[in-house]
């Protein structure tokens, strides 16, 4: 890819510049023309970001051009920029027109005269006012944004919020109410619109790229979910535990919210996994069955995954074939194929009926995992709130609507997973499924096709797209806004894909399975820079603290670990393995007479009021979107040769922003030389065979000794400092 020659200040660029940038002379005259113009104009408006907005308004960069005329552009604009002085560059700028319209800001025009009085004066100047307003009166914030979504109850919750059990950190949201999260994705609803021909689902399979997309109405989804909830009743006892490792393709969701409407607890297991990480989740939720594939196809390629899910476990597989109507192995006696399964309701009359098992609010409905810093995955229960938060916070910063068509390559095993599922269901927009790799074209071209409007992303995906080039030629001038989570964005990765689709949001997120959504992300009623989160998330309060424990003015630029505000509609309050107060709370420092919730990361708050995750406080690491802890990886790696006698892994970033990437160090045995690259080749092939094929190592360093404190814990900071001091990382 050309890399542009970026001039001093925007006033600078020259024709000869727009041709070396990838434009035909005949073309780059015109652009060069049409800038120049611009540029006198901006020059009156005085700054560059008056420069950039007449640039994007005027449409001027297209999707077509090349991306090194993208950077030319942008990078000589904000050449002069002084972020230490006036924050990030933005490169997105709300209009109040624009605004009103939004979710939020429509909510905010018909209440927020009432609520903030005098102080309102419109969506955009008021925004900040309004998220803190929701911090402090929370049940006001969620008693109008629960009928905006299609949640119904079976019975009303007695109040909003019940602060009166201490035991209860972040409060009993929705006290006594009785509900089936998965009837209200599946019903009809007219706030927000959804009817019976509404489309749920659209989705493509990798080896019909050419194809038109398949799709599935709202009533076609409940009947096929009906059908499957009334086959687990033969199998099954009410309550039972029942996973699920596959990949997230339209039969897996049907699964998924089959198992919760009839009133049993999916396991979401990531289909990555090896058998060791399956059986661990497996024993941990005491799962009694598991729905998996015969196979995995990638590339036209066959995968193993039912071979790896019975080492894992013995609990009963319902293995659903990855081509055609057979399962392509033979299965153990007590295992079962998909189509064996669902012959389990022929005897019925109407087997496409079912009546959903109501419960309590605050029963469990899906057990995740999610990472920590010992080698054991703490296990999260989800009820039937957390998906009212994942769906509500789509609403409010993504401005999700039932127009929209919403992808996201993501797994059920993680996170992301069930929140797109909810996010689409209960907005009433559709959920668009790629059965296959998002890594090429053919991803792309299923996001043209199916008119996806709303894109996710995770930003080690987006690098391998632009630095490929292959998704040149398509159109995806639909995308209203992207979405970005799991890590760190980089700049120009975001620069292009932004592009894309003539500088839509890239709405950043960034928040944990045990919170049901994120604590910080960005809004369509701010203006957006990019790799920077703007805002906290409706209702969530947070405070940045020091070494001490001591918060920082809520308004001043600093650096510091967060820490949450305990009141927090949809966060955990039990761990199925660890003790969630010790987890969470123990050792955590108190605001305005709060004990503060742990999340631990370490953030930037910029001036500007903008935020940038730098980390985290522990060693916990963050690859291609996965958390993982340092532990976890030297474990493995320490077994992958005889000659290595202890190792450290480090996260690091070789820029100011961007993905975290891997390194390991290695003390060998006393007098033992070893070749560094084929050390890597050991260590990289014991955590793909022991932990995760996903986790790539950027590179492998051998020491002579590791430093450590006095009590001899290994100091991976010093590790990691010395490493970004290497003037070599800036050539990776």
């Amino acid at each position: 890819m050309a890399t542009a020659t970026v001039r001093r200040s925007f006033w600078e660029i020259l024709e000869e510049d727009v041709v070396d940038a990838g434009l035909p002379p005949p073309e780059a005259r015109g652009f060069y023309s049409a800038l120049r113009s611009l540029a006198d104009a901006g020059r009156r408006e005085g700054t560059g970001a008056e420069v950039w907005r007449a640039v994007v308004a005027a449409g001027l960069l297209r999707p077509e051009h090349p991306h090194a005329l993208h950077q030319l552009v942008y990078y000589s604009v904000y050449a002069n920029w002084d972020s230490s002085e006036r924050g990030p560059p933005p490169y997105w700028f709300p209009s109040l027109e624009q605004c009103k319209l939004t979710n939020l800001g429509r909510m905010m025009e018909t209440y927020c005269p009432k609520l903030l009085g005098s102080s309102y004066v419109d969506p955009i100047t008021s925004f900040s006012l309004f998220q803190k307003y929701s911090v402090y009166h929370p049940e006001v914030y969620w008693s109008i944004v629960v009928k905006e979504l299609s949640v119904t109850f079976h019975n009303e919750p007695s109040s909003i919020l019940d602060t009166s059990d201490k035991f209860m950190d972040s409060g009993t949201w929705f006290p006594n109410a009785v509900l089936n999260i998965a009837e209200s994705c599946l019903l009809p609803s007219n706030s927000p619109k959804k009817t019976d021909e509404s489309l749920a689902m659209v989705w493509r399979n990798e080896v019909s790229d050419d194809s038109p997309v398949s799709k599935l109405s709202l009533k076609e989804l409940r009947e096929q979910v009906m059908i499957v909830a009334n086959a687990l009743d033969t199998l099954f006892t009410k309550g039972d535990a029942i996973a699920i490792d596959m990949p997230m393709n339209s039969t897996a969701v049907i699964i998924y919210l089959a198992i919760i409407l009839a009133g049993y607890v999916v396991v979401s297991i990531a289909d990555s996994f090896v058998s060791k990480e399956i059986a661990t989740r497996m024993r941990i939720s005491k799962a009694k069955g598991i729905f998996t594939q015969d196979f995995i196809i990638r590339g036209g390629r066959k995968f193993p995954l039912y071979s790896r899910v019975i080492e894992g476990s013995n609990c009963k597989a319902i293995v659903v074939p990855a081509l055609g109507n057979d399962v392509g192995l033979k299965l153990r006696s007590h295992d079962i194929s998909w189509k064996d399964f669902l012959s389990l309701v022929e005897g019925l009359q109407r087997p496409y009926e079912y009546s959903p098992v109501y419960q309590l609010a605050d029963a469990a409905t899906n057990i995740l995992f999610s990472s920590g810093t010992t080698g054991e995955p703490k296990a999260i229960p989800w009820t039937h709130i957390s998906p009212i938060r994942s769906a509500a916070d789509s609403w409010a910063h993504i401005n999700m609507q039932a127009e929209d068509v919403f992808c996201w390559p993501t797994n059920l095993g993680w996170v992301m997973g069930p929140i797109l599922l909810y996010s689409c269901f209960l907005n009433g927009a559709t959920l668009a499924l790629y059965h296959g790799s998002p890594l090429g074209r053919a991803f792309g071209k299923f996001i043209q096709d199916a008119s996806v409007t709303v894109l996710g992303t995770v930003p080690s995906l987006v690098k391998i797209w632009k630095s490929s080039k292959c998704m040149e030629g398509l159109y995806w001038t639909k995308i209203r806004a992207f979405a970005s989570t799991g890590e760190a964005s980089d700049i120009d990765d975001d620069l292009w894909l932004s592009s894309r689709a003539f500088y839509k949001p890239v709405i950043e997120c960034c928040g944990g399975t045990e919170l049901s959504s994120s604590y910080i992300q960005g809004t369509l009623l701010q203006p957006q820079s990019f790799g920077t989160f703007s805002t906290a998330s409706m209702s969530v309060g947070f405070t940045i603290f020091n070494e001490q424990g001591v918060p920082y003015p809520d308004d001043k630029p600093c650096v510091g670990e967060v820490g949450l505000f305990p009141v927090y509609m949809g966060a955990s309050e039990i761990l199925l393995n660890g003790d969630h107060k010790k987890v969470y709370y123990d050792g955590m420092p108190s605001y305005n007479g709060m004990i503060l919730r742990r999340h631990g990361d370490i953030i930037q708050r910029t001036v500007g009021g903008y935020y940038i995750v730098l980390g985290r406080a522990d060693d916990t690491m963050n690859l291609g979107g996965i958390k993982t802890s340092a532990v976890e990886i030297e474990r493995v790696c320490n077994r992958a040769d005889e000659s290595v006698m202890e190792t450290a892994a480090i996260s690091f970033r070789s820029r100011a922003s961007g993905p975290e990437q891997l390194v390991l160090f290695a003390v060998l045995e006393p007098g033992v030389a070893k070749d560094e690259a084929s050390l890597k080749t050991k260590f990289q092939r014991a955590i793909q065979l022991e932990l995760n094929p996903l986790f790539k190592i950027c590179f492998v360093k051998v020491v002579p000794e590791f430093p450590r404190t006095a009590s001899n814990k290994l100091m991976r900071r010093v590790l990691r400092d010395e490493l970004i001091k290497d003037s070599t990382l800036s050539k990776l």
